[in-house]
């Protein structure tokens, strides 16, 4: 992940953007500024999981497949057993991906992640055992996103790295047969 914003280009996808930091933000700022205006620790844990909620559907299913190329889920098998699926778009479509669009995915999905942390951490020395439950709720599901989208990440460079050596091989194999048809 590149620390630095990339310039001289624009969003490709500044809707897909806007979404992607909306739920994300209105989580996290409902959660903040909720006390001022509830009493009600119902209302504000209701209110702010169904934001995270939204904003972990935005993310996976929406924002993750037109800002990276990415997409993910968890499977049950027969055996009972947990079974990650990955998809990526194919090497072509990755390399024409928006590097913009692309940081701004990257770094609002940590970004949130550490913020539910710090969050957290402002519950538990405050002793506040119930707000400590939504944020974990919420920073699950942000965690949820983060681990899928790595090993979705590196699941697609294990497979340009297989295609890339694929091609390279069936070249090579292709030019020495016909060096030698020739002879």
């Amino acid at each position: 992940m590149d620390l630095n914003q990339p310039t001289g280009e624009n969003y490709a996808n500044p809707k897909t953007c806007f979404f992607h930091v909306l739920f994300k933000a209105a989580a996290l700022a409902f959660y903040i500024l909720s006390a001022l205006f509830f009493n009600s620790f119902v209302i504000i844990f209701v209110v702010t999981v169904i934001l995270a909620a939204l904003d972990f559907w935005v993310v996976k299913n929406v924002s993750g497949r037109i800002l990276v190329g990415l997409r993910w889920w968890n499977e049950i098998n027969d055996q009972g057993e947990s079974v990650w699926k990955f998809e990526c778009l194919d090497q072509e479509s990755l390399a024409r991906m928006n590097k913009k669009d692309s940081w701004l995915f990257w770094w609002t999905l940590y970004l949130a992640a550490v913020a539910w942390i710090f969050l957290g951490i402002f519950s538990l020395v405050r002793f506040q055992a119930d707000y400590l439950l939504v944020v974990g709720v919420c920073l699950s599901l942000s965690i949820a996103n983060i681990v899928g989208f790595t090993k979705c990440r590196k699941d697609a460079k294990k497979q340009i790295q297989a295609f890339a050596s694929q091609t390279i091989a069936t070249r090579f194999s292709s030019t020495l047969q016909s060096a030698f048809s020739v002879v």
